[in-house]
């Protein structure tokens, strides 16, 4: 093989991941351009962007490598992914991005061993939707005087939706109004969803068993290829 013809085989397995010389692929959160600086990273990875199905896995940093801990299939929104910059609400569309997990909830108790902060859902917990509230993408118990209830979510009346969740950093830290609120990842139900990541009510328990805050986990979405490939982020 001609010395040019070598040196473009090599680029092109670095750019997949793999290593010269025929070696395995790198594992995901090694190929990403940031995981979020802590030691767990949770990878929620869709076909393209116009899927509503693919694989979350959670991985440990050891020794300066990436292992994976677990994975499960997930579900995304009905519209598939779109950029979380450019995200608007009630599009049914989940947000690719990096992002961290605030705490977590839901409406039954924490799986034992849960170290998260762990809020339990009550019958007047509610989450703001209302781009006119101050209360805008935030839990409010009871709902904000300002926040209509037709533009909220209801926690309760999700039942096993929200048995256990986790929420997402998703335009919550300094919200947006109109990019969108109440992104969770959550226990899935028969299809996709209005924008969430959700997975089986078991992954969710090993999730949140799993989820040490003292190592800063992180979520990062995306599809394997494209503008809103993971490995941006």
């Amino acid at each position: 093989m001609r010395p040019g013809v070598v040196a473009l085989a090599s680029a092109s397995l670095l750019v997949l991941g793999a290593a010269p010389g025929g070696a395995p692929p790198q594992p995901l959160p090694a190929r990403m351009a940031d995981t979020g600086g802590g030691s767990q990273l949770i990878t929620a990875v869709a076909p393209k962007a116009g899927s509503t199905s693919g694989t979350v896995t959670w991985w440990d940093r050891v020794d300066g490598q990436w292992v994976k801990a677990g994975s499960a299939t997930a579900r995304f929104g009905a519209k598939g992914l779109v950029e979380g910059a450019s995200r608007k609400q009630g599009t049914n569309t989940t947000p690719t991005g990096l992002y961290g997990l605030p705490y977590a909830f839901g409406s039954k108790a924490a799986p034992r061993g849960t170290a998260y902060k762990y809020r339990r859902v009550h019958r007047d917990s509610w989450w703001c939707q209302d781009d006119d509230s101050r209360a805008y993408n935030r839990w409010t118990e009871p709902l904000a005087r300002d926040c209509r209830a037709a533009e909220s979510e209801h926690l309760i009346s999700y039942g096993a939706l929200y048995a256990y969740a986790l929420v997402i950093n998703f335009n919550y830290a300094r919200p947006v109004k109109g990019r969108g609120a109440g992104i969770f990842l959550h226990v899935k139900g028969r299809g996709a969803t209005a924008g969430c990541v959700s997975v089986s009510a078991n992954a969710m328990k090993r999730i949140l068993k799993w989820a040490d805050p003292g190592r800063k986990p992180h979520l990062a979405i995306g599809t394997m290829h494209g503008p809103t490939a993971i490995t941006r982020y």
